[in-house]
Parts: C-alpha cells; structure tokens; sequence
C-alpha cells in the first residue's frame, strides 16, 4: 500500500539542511552524544525507581535523512505483515493491479513530504520497532534502539542559547526515559504494538467509506488552515468509529509514557543538569512560539495533539507523585488495567482512588516482572 523506496527518495530530497558545522564540530557533537546516552542511565533509575533490563542500550546518533531511513524501517515491520493480512482477506487490491501501484505511489510521496517535515524537528526517540539483527537469535526478546538526531539537537540549542552541553544531556534522559519504560515493564511494548495493529485492522476500505473519510481530511484542513480552532487533525478525520476506541487506549498510554519522560526531564534536578530551569523555561516558550504556517502544519499532523500530551501526561505524572510518591506512580507500570484511562488524565484524584488506594495501598509494583 506504500512505496516505502519512494517515501524514502521523496523524504531525503525535500528535508531541509541541518546547520552548517565543521567536520570536527560534527564529530564531537556524535561523540558527546553517544556518551551521555551511556551515562544517564543512573539518573534516570534514581528518578523513577525503574531499572531497565538491557545493561547496554543500543543508541543511533543519525542526520535528518538517517532519521528518515529509520522510520521507514519501524514502518515497515509495523505495517506489512498487516497490509498482507489485509490482502488475505480480500480487503486491499492485488499486489500486482494498477490501483495498488498507483495507490502505493501516491502514499509514498505523500509519507515521504510528512518524513521530510518531521525530520527537521525530532530531536530524538526510542525506536520500539526494528528489522530482525541477523547477529540476535530469533527466540531474543525485541530490543529497541534509542536514536538521537544531531542537526536538530544543534539547531535547538543555538536557537535557545542554552548550555549545549546541558541540553544534550537533558534530551538524552527523556529517550533514556522511553527505553527504560519499554524494557523494564516487559508487556508495555506488546500492548502499544496490539493498539497500532488494532487500529489499522478497524480500517474501513471500502469506496463509499474512504470517499468519505477524504472529505472529512478535507474539512479538517480547512479548519485547520483557517486556525478557527476547530480542525481536526489528518488521523482524527479519517479515523473509524471503531479506529476512535483503540486511538483513546493509545492516546492514553502514549500521553503516559510521554509525560512521564518530560517529568523526569526535569526532575533529575541542577545536580544532573544545571541549567534544567532555564532549558525548560525557553524550550516551552520556543513550542508555544511558532508562526501562522508552522501552527497550520501542526495542527494538520496532530503535532499539537503530541505536545499536548506531553503537558497532560507530565501534569499527572506530578500530581500522582506528590499525592502518593513515585513507589505509587509506579504501580500505573503493574498492567494495562492500571494505565490511567482519559477521565484520569484528567483527574489524577480518580486513578489514586482506583490504583493507589486512598490510604495509599495498591497492587504491588510488577514494573520489572511485567
């Protein structure tokens, strides 16, 4: 259904240029990089009271165009083996047919231009999903890969005019954060992939259903282009009924995990990071500050939808830690049953009543069991 060589072409060709260094900036900016992501570990631990389970994470420091790449990798180990599915039921043209040729090029470009975007503003994430490593046994459990982008994190930090060096490492706890999360609570990953699967396979394909669906992708850029506050975003419009339902769950848990790495952000403190309060401060005035046409794109590619989760998730995060301490957040990690649902949120009060206990008794803390 997409033509992932094109969206890879399409991507490298209009991404933007990172700034202009020399090749020994460059050089150390990768080798500072790759050393904090090896020693924030500990920090993290000592904030959340998690240890992951790799001893050694594997950590990328890529340019835009390796970003790309790596996307369009997590892409496809997500999306094919559905798409396959999806043909088996007779739900997507044959592989062979004009329409899916046709079809896969245009969701090609069009994946490629919204790469091409996003490239240029990622400062770095966990990847959860990867290509087989021919040198892992087959029976290994999953591993991740904690990929920062190093143009974007120069980019940042001249803009903001903040300690590189702080900055590098407080970027470097949030991803750290995400790979702690994702390999010491051993079901999360698993439950955020079924969500993904679940939500691809609550598609409708039939020609009345996605005639429809554009026209609501039509309006929702309209809204948004109009600013009038009321457009939804591109994943919103065309989203099923059914879609709607595994989206909150994976609004939810993504909201959560989220959060909780912007939390511990800044909760490592001035000993970790001694500019934290300055870096948080502009940082947040740098996302708020974006222009018309940077707003509009945002709004069309849910981008404020991902900030508003950071904002929310790290909310509940300090309430529930200054309400019942981190030994009771942690029990959010005991299943997917204590994952705060939306209305919780919300409402940090409602998950201490239903998972924290009012006197603060709980279910055990099973973050490193699973």
């Amino acid at each position: 259904m997409i033509d992932w060589e094109l969206a890879i072409s399409t991507g490298v060709r209009w991404v933007r240029p990172g700034p202009q260094v020399s090749l020994s900036e460059a050089r150390a900016v990768v080798s500072e990089l790759h050393e904090l992501a090896a020693t924030v570990a500990e920090p993290v631990r000592q904030v959340t009271g998690m240890s992951s389970a790799e001893e050694i994470g594997r950590v990328a420091v890529v340019d835009r165009p390796g970003w790309i790449r790596a996307n369009v990798d997590g892409f496809r180990v997500v999306l094919d083996p559905l798409v396959d599915h999806l043909r088996e039921q007779g739900r997507v043209p044959p592989s062979g047919s004009v329409v899916t040729a046709l079809g896969s090029r245009v969701t090609g470009m069009q994946a490629g231009l919204i790469l091409a975007y996003l490239a240029g503003r990622v400062l770095g994430q966990y990847e959860l999903f990867l290509p087989p490593d021919p040198e892992v046994p087959e029976d290994a459990a999953p591993a991740g890969r904690l990929t920062l982008v190093a143009p974007n994190i120069l980019m940042v930090e001249r803009e903001l005019d903040v300690d590189p060096h702080d900055f590098r490492r407080w970027v470097c706890l949030h991803e750290e954060t995400h790979r702690t999360q994702f390999t010491s609570v051993s079901w999360l990953r698993g439950y955020v992939q079924q969500q993904m699967t679940d939500f691809l396979l609550a598609s409708d394909l039939d020609p009345a259903t996605i005639l429809g669906r554009l026209r609501s992708a039509a309006d929702a850029v309209a809204g948004a282009v109009r600013g009038n506050g009321h457009g939804d975003s591109l994943i919103e419009a065309i989203q099923t009924p059914r879609q709607r339902e595994v989206l909150e769950r994976l609004t939810c848990v993504m909201t959560l995990v989220e959060g909780h790495g912007d939390y511990v952000m800044d909760a490592v403190g001035p000993q970790v990071v001694p500019t934290v309060a300055q870096i948080r401060a502009r940082f947040n005035a740098r996302r708020s500050g974006a222009g018309r046409v940077e707003q509009t794109i945002r709004r069309i590619l849910g981008i404020d939808l991902k900030m508003k989760q950071y904002a929310q998730g790290s909310r509940f995060v300090q309430t529930v830690v200054r309400e019942g301490g981190m030994e009771v957040f942690n029990r959010v990690w005991t299943s997917p049953e204590t994952l705060p649902t939306a209305a919780e949120l919300i409402d940090p009060q409602l998950w201490l009543e239903r998972v924290g206990g009012a006197d603060g008794a709980g279910p055990a803390l099973a973050a490193g069991n699973g």
